[in-house]
């Protein structure tokens, strides 16, 4: 009696780039979403909501370290050469690009915001070239050139500098260059960045509570519900990136990104009403155009390496 032939192995490296790319393009879904759900506590201020973001999340996060990892992943991380100093200069980075969104959102300013999301990849890759002794090639050359004709225009149209999008930008891109240089992984090096901002969050809202100005308990059961779970909703984002990005080329990445500040154009514009002016239109279009070309650059190399 012959034996039968083996059943075919499943396409693994298929099947793992699929899952990747449906939890990259789900976490930026989320973050573009973002606005929908910060504008829901818009009674409680900025730092506050903030303040419990960070003390939500770290429960949620430093949770699934020690279900998953148990206790020792705090040890190896801050094990890793200069995680300390790093993670402390990162954990400010994100909590001011934290708190200037959450307010931007709550006070009419999405566009502007969306705007800093924009430009952020191109700010990544100044930092790359000032920072990293990055080389460009013509077009990323060309896109830079393109983004800061865009943001002059903005600057000069208004009568100033587009100060929240700038700010998101860099702290964004800042905080992105140091947990590089790091070298720490994207859930762990959350954990001690959460850690490290828990103490401070927590002292500023029993601070609050004290002074009666505190929000959670004193508005509504909907707020504080919102208010917990936006530790959730910022950790579990992570978790998909950190799983997808592993999984897809880092160029795709890039490309996927731009999912999160559109979404938040679009509401900004259709559901907040915010204004979006002929001037606007035209630095954004510089902006849109330089992100354009990048991508198409990025397309074309990841062509090149075979997954086009």
């Amino acid at each position: 009696m012959s034996t039968p032939p083996p059943a075919p192995l499943p396409n693994a490296p298929a099947d793992e780039f699929r899952r990747g790319f449906v939890a990259t393009v789900a976490t930026f879904v989320v973050w573009g979403l973002f606005p929908l759900y910060w504008r829901q506590l818009h009674e409680v201020p900025s730092l506050q909501i903030t303040a419990h973001r960070i003390a939500w999340c770290t429960l949620f996060v430093v949770g699934f370290l020690l279900w998953r990892n148990g206790a020792g992943w705090l040890r190896a991380t801050l094990s890793r050469p200069r995680a300390v100093p790093m993670l402390c200069a990162s954990s400010v980075l994100i909590s001011v690009n934290w708190v200037l969104y959450i307010w931007a959102v709550n006070h009419g300013y999405v566009v502007e915001s969306s705007l800093g999301y924009f430009i952020n990849p191109l700010v990544n890759v100044l930092l790359g070239v000032a920072v990293l002794q990055e080389r460009l090639n013509t077009r990323q050359w060309c896109s830079v050139a393109l983004a800061a004709c865009g943001v002059a225009w903005l600057t000069w149209s208004v009568g100033r500098p587009p100060w929240i999008a700038l700010t998101l930008a860099s702290s964004f891109g800042l905080y992105g260059l140091i947990r590089k240089q790091a070298s720490v992984e994207s859930i762990p090096g959350l954990g001690v960045e959460s850690l490290i901002m828990f103490l401070p969050a927590l002292g500023y809202l029993i601070w609050s509570e004290w002074a009666g100005v505190g929000a959670f308990g004193h508005v509504g059961l909907r707020e504080d519900v919102l208010m917990v779970l936006a530790g959730l909703a910022t950790a579990m984002p992570l978790i998909w990136f950190a799983y997808g990005a592993r999984r897809i080329p880092l160029s795709l990445v890039g490309v996927i990104q731009y999912i999160g500040p559109t979404l938040q154009l679009l509401i900004g514009v259709f559901l907040f009403g915010e204004a979006f002016s002929h001037d606007q239109l035209i630095g954004f279009g510089c902006i849109w155009a330089a992100l354009a070309l990048y991508a198409v650059d990025g397309l074309w190399r990841l062509r090149m390496r075979g997954y086009g």
